[in-house]
């Protein structure tokens, strides 16, 4: 009976993932014991639910499998929230630095798709971004960009934020979009 629902419990949990993950990178690692080399495993995986959040983590075992699932569960408890513009790209340009590594990311217009290198790639896939614009400057370790980009995101902030912060409407943070800038009515006004 027991057995019964375990198959079911886990039946259910595999028809609706609520994540999805992605592995960036698989390090095997030795170690030089007396009788020989004992090998082990190092595995970088990024969760998201590609509507805003999203996470890594990392796992080491004797066996890839273990590894990665230890990487997953890390990256579901280490997730963040991130702001998104119209659910495809980011409200403005951000730099995130970890380390030697920094990286620079920019919003783009529909169609552009994601530019970026792979494990940044992985995180902006996860995250549900359509359109981004990144480089990698520095650093070209898996670890160091997935943390340098995460760092940036945990600065991103969306209109709605400022406006909270400052204590204003979102209206009066954003600029209309019919109304010239005030340089160009200033100039207008001496002609």
């Amino acid at each position: 009976m027991a057995r019964e629902d375990n198959r079911r419990r886990g039946r259910d949990r595999d028809e609706t993932p609520e994540f999805a993950d992605r592995l960036v990178a698989i390090n095997r690692v030795s170690k030089t014991v007396k009788g020989g080399k004992r090998f082990g495993f190092a595995a970088l995986v990024v969760v998201g639910d590609q509507k805003g959040r999203v996470g890594f983590g990392k796992g080491k075992a004797k066996e890839v499998p273990e590894a990665i699932r230890k990487a997953t569960e890390q990256a579901k408890r280490q997730m963040i929230r991130v702001p998104l513009r119209e659910g495809r790209t980011l409200h403005h340009d951000i730099e995130g630095r970890h380390g030697a590594g920094k990286v620079v990311m920019r919003p783009a217009p529909a169609g552009t798709g994601i530019i970026a290198g792979g494990p940044m790639r992985a995180v902006f896939e996860m995250l549900g971004l359509q359109d981004v614009v990144s480089k990698s400057i520095g650093s070209q370790n898996p670890y160091n960009m997935i943390r340098a980009t995460m760092d940036g995101l945990m600065k991103e902030s969306s209109p709605r934020m400022v406006a909270q912060r400052r204590g204003r409407k979102v209206s009066e943070i954003l600029p209309k979009a019919h109304e010239p800038a005030p340089a160009a009515t200033a100039k207008q006004a001496e002609a």
